[in-house]
């Protein structure tokens, strides 16, 4: 039965058609086999195990158990009940009673636990390549470094031994090998996923990520993981609505052609180049962002207070087994030794200015695109290099937990060698709806198989409505468009974006007069009237009342007649408002209304001063 297709949609569509559990486990092991790499797992429990778990699922029941049988692997410092943690140091072992809060979640949901995989010891590099075990073999191609730290759990997946797999991502281990190995890697909000029962590494910064064949699978976990978690102080509550359509206009930050770091590797030059021409085939407006403030954030990761704190986790451990450690592993966190308490705040400091400077350039775009790495190495070069190739690949990850963003990586093709190309997606805390809502669309543009299974992609199903009956349309047409200065207004209500529409010709759009943030009014009329552009967003009944509470005068809502035959709730302005305001209606919109009037001065822009 190893043809079963594992993708959540289509192994949830195998058994609603018959397929047993016992042969999902079965095509499970049948694909470890094949793999026949001895680096992915550090214990796997076997086919017993599973059938066990899968005793306590009851009859298939994918709305109560949303992952209801579907296999997934945990990255060997996240605790499940019964089988050893190891953080890949044999002599750190133990055997926990209890699972971690997140792999608790996922059981509850339906989930099965294959297994514990490799990584790179105690979470510690970005390589896949720092463990006393075999080294997990890259599922794309073998000369690679599979990437880490969580290499086991990305190999796992792209293999199609699992649907998906748990990492942790303090510095992009939950990015890198999903880039190296043509898989989705989602790296949540920190805060998102409890980190209670994580082995931790730097403890203020530490994030449980997943890894998934497709966006929608990955998002899916993340949205049954997620939630506040009175175990672990740093846990936080983080909205995850459903998967819907992402706003249609999206400026998306870039780094600066100069500020470009490739380490003189064309290949992902170039495979960037084409990824941001998709991104505008996409409708994304690209916006050049000077990148060396991240640059230097993401160069304090390895320095001072963040080094202390990976040894303030082991520390009692690492100066009673040294020995036992992976040597680059042991120089790295050992050299917080050298370090003081005037180091470490000395980083603070230095974090928390950039932040401050850094704030205003993260909330002036939608999200960012960045290469998920600058370079691939081959593992040779890895273990030759062990610390340069290390740093090199965090040049666009090691700044995101420390600026408190989060992150997708999303397969974007193949480079012109044919190895894989990948980008990240970044958003500041609490949109990783966003992120993942465009995440999904470049990786359906890019049409790749997915990981190395040879699986195509299936065609998009229905994006999930919560309570779709219960939802209420509303009509958005000037300053809470998207990319418009109101629209965060709706986002913090959880609105989620429909469509874009039309009226009916029978309406007149004015722009209002002695406006703090300008906008328009819509006016129903009887004659002379023209289709006006507009947005149809979605928000439950609560957050609907609470928007239109907020509506100044002389803006209300009344109801919209739209030219595909349907109506609904939209903004209008009473006609005493019209006073002094000016007709529009010839643009069409107020987006283009808004675009021609800048038009003179992009032009006098342009024109040479002196």
């Amino acid at each position: 039965m190893s043809e079963i297709r594992f993708d959540i949609g289509s192994l949830h569509a195998a058994y609603a058609s018959g397929v047993t559990v016992a042969a999902m486990i079965d095509a499970v092991h049948e694909r470890i086999a094949a793999a026949a790499d001895p680096g992915i797992f550090i214990h796997l429990p076997g086919r017993a195990d599973m059938l066990a778990q899968a005793q306590t699922l009851g009859p298939f029941d994918p709305v109560g158990k949303p992952l209801w049988g579907v296999p997934f692997a945990v990255k060997d410092n996240i605790d499940v009940a019964g089988m050893p943690t190891t953080a890949a140091c044999a002599e750190y072992a133990y055997t926990p009673d209890a699972d971690a809060t997140v792999v608790a979640r996922l059981k509850s949901a339906g989930a099965l636990v294959v297994g514990k995989t490799n990584l790179d010891q105690f979470a510690t590099g970005l390589v896949g390549v720092r463990t006393p075990y075999p080294i997990p073999r890259n599922a794309v191609d073998a000369n690679l470094v599979p990437g880490g730290s969580s290499s086991g759990s990305a190999v796992a997946t792209a293999r199609g031994i699992v649907s998906f797999a748990l990492g942790t991502d303090t510095a992009g281990s939950g990015r890198i090998p999903a880039g190296l190995n043509n898989i989705v890697g989602l790296k949540p909000t920190v805060g998102a996923l409890s980190a209670a029962g994580v082995v931790p590494a730097c403890r203020t910064l530490d994030c449980i990520s997943v890894f998934a064949l497709t966006v929608d699978d990955a998002y899916a976990v993340f949205g049954v993981a997620a939630a506040k978690d009175t175990a672990d102080a740093y846990s936080r509550a983080v909205k995850v609505p459903a998967l819907a359509a992402r706003p249609p206009v999206l400026s998306v930050g870039v780094p600066a052609k100069a500020a470009l770091k490739f380490f003189g590797d064309a290949s992902m030059q170039a495979g960037f180049e084409a990824a941001l021409v998709m991104l505008e085939k996409l409708g994304c407006r690209l916006v050049e962002i000077p990148f060396g403030d991240f640059y230097a954030t993401a160069n304090l990761l390895y320095e001072g207070a963040w080094v202390a704190e990976r040894y303030a986790a082991i520390r009692d451990f690492m100066d009673a087994n040294e020995a036992a450690m992976h040597p680059v592993t042991r120089k790295i966190i050992g050299g917080a030794r050298n370090l003081s308490a005037a180091d470490a705040f000395k980083g603070l400091y230095a974090l928390q200015a950039y932040k401050a400077k850094l704030a205003p350039v993260i909330a002036s775009v939608d999200l960012f695109c960045v290469p998920t790495a600058p370079t691939h190495y081959a593992l040779d070069a890895v273990l030759a290099d062990p610390i340069t190739t290390n740093s090199r690949l965090g040049t666009y990850t090691n700044f995101v937990n420390l600026l408190d963003m989060c992150g997708i990586a999303v397969p974007t093709g193949k480079r012109d060698d044919g190895l894989p190309m990948s980008v990240t997606l970044l958003a500041m805390a609490g949109k990783d709806w966003l992120t993942a809502a465009l995440a999904r669309d470049i990786h359906a543009a890019c049409g790749l198989s997915l990981g190395a299974t040879g699986w195509a992609q299936s065609g998009s199903p229905p994006l999930a409505e919560c309570t779709p009956d219960a939802m209420i349309d509303l009509v958005v047409v000037g300053a809470h468009l998207s990319g418009m200065p109101l629209n965060g207004q709706l986002r913090e209500l959880g609105a989620r974006f429909s469509r874009s529409a039309k009226t009916t010709a029978a309406y007149r759009l004015y722009a209002l007069a002695g406006q703090t943030v300008p906008k328009p009014g819509l006016v129903r009329v009887a004659g002379n009237g023209t289709q006006i552009d507009v947005e149809v967003w979605r928000l439950d009944p609560d957050a609907f009342g609470r928007f239109v509470a907020a509506i100044p005068a002389p803006l209300g809502i009344g109801t919209i007649e739209l030219d595909d035959g349907t109506s609904a709730k939209g903004f209008l302005a009473e006609t005493a408002g019209l006073l002094a305001a000016t007709d529009i209606s010839v643009h069409g919109g107020w987006r283009s209304f808004i675009a021609n009037s800048r038009e003179p001065e992009r032009r006098l822009e342009s024109v040479p001063s002196g």
